[in-house]
């Protein structure tokens, strides 16, 4: 049974760091790239960061720079370092898997999440 479960989240001010977690059970990194969403409220659920199995990595261009994703092959986990947050960066955010037969099954901004409030 595939499953993921995000943590880390939490409140901060302008300018500082979380690090989200993704735990996986079901589905290994060969199986599927691993990517991190987030959604605003009122807003579309949106594409951050993938990252595939030889750690070949995507960002969005609003995070750029500022967020690194990367695999913990032995913990099957996905990181996603976030630096220099703004308060544009407030949402909940997910972890999906991005091969699309896994993802009819655990689709993106669909699951729990965990919530990251930035304040100005």
């Amino acid at each position: 049974e595939v499953q993921l479960m995000e943590s880390g989240g939490g409140s901060v001010q302008a300018g500082g760091s979380l690090r989200l977690s993704c735990a996986i059970s079901g589905l290994t990194f060969d199986e599927s790239d691993i990517g991190w969403y987030r959604q605003a409220p009122g807003n579309e659920c949106e594409l951050v960061s993938t990252i595939s199995m030889d750690g070949t990595a995507y960002y969005a261009d609003s995070v750029k720079g500022r967020f690194t994703i990367s695999l913990d092959y032995n913990k099957n986990t996905v990181l996603l370092q976030m630096n220099s947050l703004k308060p544009d960066d407030t949402a909940v955010y997910y972890c999906a898997p991005e091969d699309s037969l896994f993802a009819t099954i655990w689709p993106a901004c669909w699951a729990q999440g965990t919530q990251v409030t930035v304040s100005s």
